[in-house]
């Protein structure tokens, strides 16, 4: 006898690594002022290279922030993935599978239209556990939500 299909969560429901995203924004956070402290403390530096150590924080600071941007946002309509420098819409019909198997750095949902997009909103990294509990949180709300290519309805579509 297999175990009953997880309930599917509450939405809107947010998913992303936030042990990750903590760690990235202080650091960037620490990094910022360490740097920048430094600059200012260290006699003998001209305007010019205080400005550039500030600014050379500033970026790597920015690129820490870049980092902890990955998410997913479920919602009635649909799931919005947001990856470091992309976002992109997906209704709940176009979402075919959610895959995280052994190895992989995150999640990737299996579209209608053939692809395959990461979605760094779920991470193992970090916290594997939660990482699975989310995979599987999100492919039972593919699953009641959207069109399954073993559900009665997608045997009505054959356009």
């Amino acid at each position: 006898m297999s175990a009953p299909a997880p309930q599917p969560p509450a939405l809107p429901i947010t998913f992303r690594p936030t042990r990750t995203r903590a760690v990235l924004l202080i650091s960037g956070a620490a990094v910022f002022v360490a740097i920048t402290a430094m600059s200012l403390l260290l006699e003998g530096l001209s305007g010019g290279a205080r400005g550039s150590f500030i600014l050379m924080a500033a970026l790597f600071a920015a690129v820490l922030v870049l980092l902890s941007r990955p998410k997913i946002v479920a919602d009635d309509a649909g799931v919005t993935v947001v990856n470091l420098t992309a976002r992109r819409r997906l209704a709940w019909a176009e979402i075919l599978r959610v895959n995280l198997r052994p190895g992989d750095p995150w999640v990737f949902l299996d579209l209608s239209d053939g692809t395959s997009l990461p979605a760094l909103g779920i991470q193992p990294g970090i916290g594997k556990d939660g990482a699975i509990r989310d995979a599987r949180a999100l492919r039972a709300l593919a699953e009641t939500h959207g069109t399954r290519p073993d559900s009665p309805d997608a045997a009505h579509d054959n356009g």
